[in-house]
């Protein structure tokens, strides 16, 4: 068993190509290997036998937990019955229809139609397309400037790259590419002002990106694209009444709204959809991880009936709509992501997320809110980010070459758990399954304390 791990791990430095990993370290073995070979419910397993509360659910990704046997029967049973056949020109499977169906009773009122892709990133490409296609038909080929938000995230490829607003994701890669803009970040902790209430500072966003629409030419701006909480921005809930204050800007200037649910889409917020936790009234809905729990990859935008009447009238116009996919509303995703939804109705996912989460943060917040180098404890349903600080009444940040935050995750994955550390900040992140309970969530607190206590109590 030795030998083959490390075989499993030479192989990995020789010939897998990681994301979001530093390519020499690894390649070199400077940075540890681990090979996950087994999971359950809220816990991962390596080839060496530890064992890690995943406080972080892969990628804010596995809802229900790990080793859901409804949800591998559901993907076997499609893979022998029907392992693939494509949506093009009105081809469709019982599976793709259904988990349709499934996801717009779901969805947030004036919700029409789902287009299906396999990544967060594909979907936003696709509402770009389906953006500028949506102007040109109204006769606006000058309506096509897209404003995202610094320390937004919304995908890794050229123009979803672009859309993200975090400097990992741009540097030596050419991004952003124009017709792409950046506004402020609503990240209250980090305001300029700190005088400045919750109310002040949502107005002082919303301001700014008026500001931007006027300097650029309403004419010209098409759509804002925004996570209902910035995820790997910092895990930022939105100031108070900072939605509202933000729609109606967008209502004044004709803009559309594309609300990237990808991390809140089906409960993580203990509501279904965070549009309809933080009242946005979104154009698109893009939609992933929450929609398998990641256990098959698949993803979607999600078009109000007020975009899909135009697209209509496009087809009208031009004939078939340009885009697709292969594997766009693959039946074998799309039968993991019913028996995935019908889960979250039985187990009460939606629910639990609401108050365990609540538990979580209150708990995390008695247990380290105090602490001299924490500057924050911050969330929403289950989520929580912890941010470090120098000096707590200054709010003086550390130099990033200390690397607290790394530190911390490091610390806490000693202790048995996994948290993220977060990019642009010195910021530990949680985004547990949303089937955590409040024994798991102790453990998680627990954990944080100590990581937190081992790292900074000699600063």
């Amino acid at each position: 068993m030795l030998d083959k791990r490390n075989e499993l791990n030479a192989w990995d430095r020789d010939h897998f190509f990681h994301p979001s990993t530093h390519m020499g370290m690894h390649a070199r073995g400077e940075t540890p290997t681990r090979v996950i070979s087994g999971a359950e419910g809220v816990y991962i397993t390596d080839t060496n036998g530890r064992k890690s509360l995943d406080a972080f659910a892969g990628l804010y990704c596995v809802n229900v937990g790990y080793g859901r046997q409804k949800i591998a029967d559901a993907i076997a049973e499609q893979a022998k019955n029907l392992a693939y056949y494509h949506a093009y020109v009105g081809h469709s499977t019982e599976a793709s229809i259904t988990l349709s169906k499934m996801i717009i009773d779901r969805a947030p009122e004036g919700m029409s139609r789902v287009y299906f892709g396999l990544s967060g990133s594909d979907a936003n490409e696709t509402n770009i397309k389906l953006i500028w296609y949506y102007n040109n038909i109204l006769g606006r080929p000058e309506k096509k400037k897209i404003i995202s938000r610094w320390r937004g995230y919304h995908g890794s490829g050229v123009m979803t790259g672009s859309l993200t607003g975090l400097e990992l994701f741009h540097k030596a890669f050419d991004l952003p590419r124009a017709p792409i803009l950046h506004t402020e970040a609503p990240y209250y902790f980090r305001r300029a002002d700190r005088s400045m209430s919750e109310e002040q500072f949502a107005q002082h966003c919303a301001d700014k990106l008026e500001e931007m629409i006027l300097a650029e030419g309403p004419e010209t701006v098409a759509a804002f694209i925004g996570e209902p909480i910035l995820g790997t921005g910092g895990i930022v809930p939105p100031p108070k009444t900072y939605w509202q204050k933000i729609q109606a800007v967008l209502d004044k200037y004709d803009v559309l709204l594309v609300a990237d649910e990808v991390v809140t889409g089906f409960g993580r917020l203990g509501s279904m959809f965070g549009s309809d936790h933080y009242g946005m009234k979104p154009d698109l809905i893009t939609i992933a991880k929450g929609l398998t729990s990641a256990y098959a990859p698949l993803s979607g935008s999600i078009v109000s009936d007020k975009m899909w009447q135009v697209l209509v009238q496009g087809s009208d116009q031009l004939g078939a709509i340009g885009h697709g996919w292969t594997y766009s509303a693959h039946p074998i995703c799309a039968a993991a992501g019913i028996a995935n939804l019908e889960l979250v109705d039985e187990l009460g996912i939606v629910e639990n997320a609401g108050s365990t989460g609540a538990y979580f943060r209150s708990e995390l917040a008695k247990a380290v809110g105090g602490h001299n180098h924490v500057g924050e404890v911050r969330g929403d349903g289950l989520m929580a980010a912890i941010e470090f600080v120098e000096d707590k009444d200054d709010r003086k940040f550390f130099d990033p070459a200390q690397k607290i935050g790394p530190q911390v995750a490091a610390a806490l994955l000693e202790r048995g758990v996994i948290g993220r550390a977060m990019p642009q900040g010195d910021i530990l992140g949680f985004a547990p399954p949303l089937c955590l309970t409040r024994e798991e969530a102790d453990t998680v607190v627990k954990a944080a304390a100590g990581a937190i206590d081992s790292v900074l109590s000699k600063r």
